[in-house]
């Protein structure tokens, strides 16, 4: 009976404010978002008159206006958020549109189709259920031919009475569970109506249902785990001590170990009481908890040193029930005790303000954020979050440094879509051999060849480039120079654009693959004094290497960026989707790196992730992707597609020349092969251009945290 269709829209509101001096102190509210979850409750009078109410509903409403959608071109008028509107029908049905306004001019628009009868309803169809994620929520859905609205009494002491319009869901969480007497009504025009009754039984969830979200790959380094999946757990000499109040029981849901912790006082556990473990050089708590409904009590964890003495405590904060809560503490934060140190620590408790029915306990772990590396190595393509690419100008008119950094790519077009390439800006009168240089990680391994390519923007074709290499460690000349270099020339053919100039090294007379390079040099317009213009560098590789990103895909080759991008999450945002280290390289995958999706809770039932191929897919090699993976549980679907980027778009903007295969799961937390015949597909064709790669875990059902891994796609016959 209810049809939305979502038109959204942006008002550009200009305001002046003449003679205004205190603009700075008004609130910025153009990044608020548009309205949303728009909708109305719709109701009808019960007696035969036709006058219906219409209460308009939302999200970040400034102010509605309804047309009434009778053909009379009459609307509500401004409403504010709670306000309804009236307007007489004729039986028949009508589509009503609904405009919703943000204070920043922001509008969603939905229609919503009404029908209007005078008839009594019938055939009420009631379906009642216990919500399946939260503790004593009831969802109540009815449906009859001719009725508007429904309204539900939950029986319960208070006397709650909800309306809806038909076929829409009313959910209403009791205080208690126990059996409630819930009866339902619906309406029409008519004076009639009809109703249904039930005894029935609301539930109290005591348990969680799913797993908690499984952790991000972190380096052994960087970790030190007392209890979770994701990673390698110290050793704990005793769990739980004698001396702990609690019962303790380890379970597992959907696959996943955790701690069930009942009439929980406190627990403790001891790793060692030689010499504890380490956690001087952490920065970060993170614990996973889940509580029922109903309780409150205040969690923490303290740490112990019974080593060189005392001890530190740190709560959770507010405790939420009902659903997995992720706590990261800032380790600073244990100073507020009298712990002699982190460096020892032999005992840890997780205690309760007052004794907690149940708390489930999972992802128990301290962490520091990765090391930042300090200098790169070839292949160098500027996108590194955790390498410091430090380039150092050199030779302006003054002999002082000229401007050379990292930067956001200024024309990402053509063979150069990259985020960020190197800028060096040879500024007005600068010498003409001004430049920039790199140091490196250590000496450059030539196992790829001795011909560097790299992408260079040039504001004008002819310019010379210079690309040098230095052993910084020999001998300096009287410039306190390098005397162990290669230089070689390449001179630029295109202006304000982006292409790949080669520099084979062979060719400068004193190279050798066993002197040990460690820096980077680059001349840009080299024998030239500077005209304050600017050149941008990008993707410094081997010309030997394999850089094209095309199947068999394994994600070891270093000189290619997987870009992956998930999509689907439960605001229909990206879920998580990178290329890490292989977290279970045992059975069949011992490779170093895999790919990891997570399917965060409650992400689309199609969420996913997909990455470009440069090029369309060769089939010479067969047409069955075979590829291996990682699931957390048996018997799930995982579905395969491959697209035609350049196709025409559907409705949703999603290519219409694809094809997609599903295989399914017959392990859980291991690796498997699983094959993907696409010739069952039945558009498929191997002369179609096919350049995307999408991958859906667990495809048709929601999010439940978990991760998925992948690795080694590949074409077989």
């Amino acid at each position: 009976m209810k049809n939305l269709k979502y038109i959204f829209s942006l008002f550009i509101i200009i305001t002046a404010f003449l003679g205004c001096e205190q603009e700075d102190d008004l609130p910025d509210v153009s990044a608020l978002p548009a309205p949303s979850n728009v909708a109305a409750v719709v109701t009808i009078a019960q007696d035969n008159s036709g006058l219906v109410t219409i209460t308009p509903t939302g999200e970040n409403v400034a102010s509605f206006r309804v047309n009434y959608g009778d053909g009379s071109g009459t609307d509500s008028g401004l409403l504010n958020p709670g306000e309804s509107a009236q307007n007489t029908y004729e039986e028949g049905v009508y589509e009503i549109v609904i405009a919703a306004t943000g204070i920043n001019g922001k509008t969603t628009t939905i229609a919503q189709t009404i029908e209007v009868s005078f008839q009594a309803p019938e055939n009420l169809v009631v379906t009642i259920e216990n919500d399946a994620n939260i503790s004593k929520q009831v969802n109540v859905t009815a449906s009859a031919d001719f009725a508007m609205s429904y309204e539900v009494n939950f029986g319960d002491p208070a006397g709650t009475i909800l309306m809806s319009n038909i076929d829409e869901t009313t959910s209403f969480v009791y205080n208690d569970a126990g059996t409630y007497t819930i009866t339902v009504t619906a309406f029409s025009g008519s004076v009639d109506t009809i109703s249904y009754s039930e005894e029935f039984e609301v539930t109290e969830i005591l348990a969680p249902l799913v797993a908690a979200q499984a952790p991000p790959a972190r380096a052994a380094e960087d970790v030190v785990s007392v209890f979770s999946d994701a990673y390698t757990n110290v050793t704990l000499n005793e769990l739980p001590t004698d001396w702990s109040s609690s019962a303790f029981e380890a379970i597992t849901i959907e696959g996943d170990n955790v701690w069930k912790l009942s009439g929980l006082d406190f627990i403790g556990m001891v790793t060692n009481y030689d010499s504890g473990i380490d956690l001087s050089s952490m920065e970060k708590m993170h614990i996973d908890y889940w509580v029922p409904s109903g309780i409150t009590n205040g969690l923490s964890v303290k740490i112990v040193n019974t080593v060189d003495g005392g001890e530190a405590e740190q709560p959770l904060g507010d405790t939420v029930a009902g659903s997995w809560q992720s706590i990261e503490l800032d380790m600073t934060g244990f100073d507020n005790g009298n712990l002699a140190n982190k460096n020892s620590i032999t005992q840890l408790l997780i205690d309760s303000d007052e004794v907690a029915a149940f708390v489930y306990i999972d992802n128990f772990y301290f962490y520091k954020e990765p090391s930042v590396s300090s200098v790169p190595s070839i292949p160098v393509d500027f996108e590194s979050t955790t390498i410091n690419y430090q380039w150092t100008g050199f030779g302006d008119a003054s002999f002082g440094p000229i401007p050379a950094e990292v930067i956001a790519n200024p024309d990402a077009t053509g063979i150069n879509t990259s985020a960020n390439v190197l800028k060096i800006e040879k500024t007005l009168g600068a010498q003409v051999w001004a430049g920039a240089s790199m140091s490196l990680d250590g000496a450059i391994d030539f196992t790829d060849g001795t011909t560097i390519n790299m992408k260079v923007w040039s504001p004008s074709a002819g310019a010379t480039i210079r690309f040098k290499l230095e052993d910084s460690m020999s001998t300096p000349d009287a410039n306190g120079n390098p005397t162990i270099v290669a230089e070689i020339d390449a001179v630029t053919t295109v202006a304000n654009g982006w292409e790949v100039l080669s520099f084979d090294l062979t060719t400068w007379a004193s190279f050798n693959t066993l002197e040990s390079y460690d820096t980077i040099v680059i001349f840009p317009n080299f024998g030239a004094g500077g005209n304050g213009e600017t050149f941008y560098f990008d993707d410094i590789v081997f010309a030997n290497a394999v850089t094209a990103n095309q199947i068999p895909v394994s994600f070891e080759n270093s000189n290619i960026v997987y870009e992956w991008t998930g999509f689907g999450d439960v605001n229909f945002g990206p879920i998580p989707a990178a290329v890490i280290a292989n977290p279970d390289a045992t059975g069949i995958n011992t490779s170093a790196n895999v790919l990891e999706i997570q399917k965060t809770t409650g992400a689309q039932v199609w969420a996913g992730a997909s990455m470009n191929l440069d090029g369309a897919v060769d089939f010479t090699n067969g047409t069955t992707i075979n590829m291996k993976v990682w699931s957390p549980a048996a018997g799930e679907t995982i579905r395969f597609k491959l697209e035609d980027s350049m196709s025409t778009p559907d409705a949703n903007g999603n290519p219409t020349v694809f094809v997609e295969i599903d295989g399914l799961t017959t392990v859980s937390n291991s690796w498997e092969v699983i094959s993907f015949d696409l010739t069952t597909g039945a558009t498929f064709s191997t002369s179609e251009s096919y350049d995307r790669i999408v991958i859906f875990p667990n495809f048709g059902a929601n999010g439940s945290g978990n991760s998925y891994y992948f690795d080694d796609v590949e074409l077989t016959n």
